[in-house]
């Protein structure tokens, strides 16, 4: 298969597997309006792993213009649902603390074995 047809259909599996894992597991005292920006949370935060860009509030807060609180308010259930890990780094000025996030590897790992590769 063509390196641009597997990067298709990973793309899509990630989607499809995100939209079922959120809109399918609703948590309590959580809105449809709370899910829909996560699944969009998500989607931005694909698009920064695959341009290998640092995953902070920081750079969320410039990409989506969100505030610091948006961002976070979005990011938490997702750390919650075990779609995204969380670690504490040396903030950009190398002085305290920032948020970093990766995509759960896990993830990766079942879209492979859906997609048999």
């Amino acid at each position: 298969m063509t390196k641009a047809l597997t990067t298709q259909w990973h793309n899509l599996g990630f989607s499809g597997f995100v939209l079922r894992e959120i809109l399918d597991n609703p948590m309590e005292d959580e809105t449809p309006q709370s899910r829909l920006k996560q699944i969009g949370m998500m989607s931005v935060l694909y698009f920064m792993h695959q341009g290998h860009q640092a995953l902070t509030i920081s750079r969320l807060t410039e990409i989506t213009k969100l505030t610091r609180t948006g961002v976070a308010e979005t990011i938490d259930p997702l750390i919650r649902r075990g779609l995204l890990t969380e670690t504490f780094v040396k903030n950009s000025m190398g002085r305290g603390k920032a948020r970093q996030f990766e995509i759960a590897p896990e993830i990766f790992e079942k879209i492979r074995s859906f997609q048999g590769s």
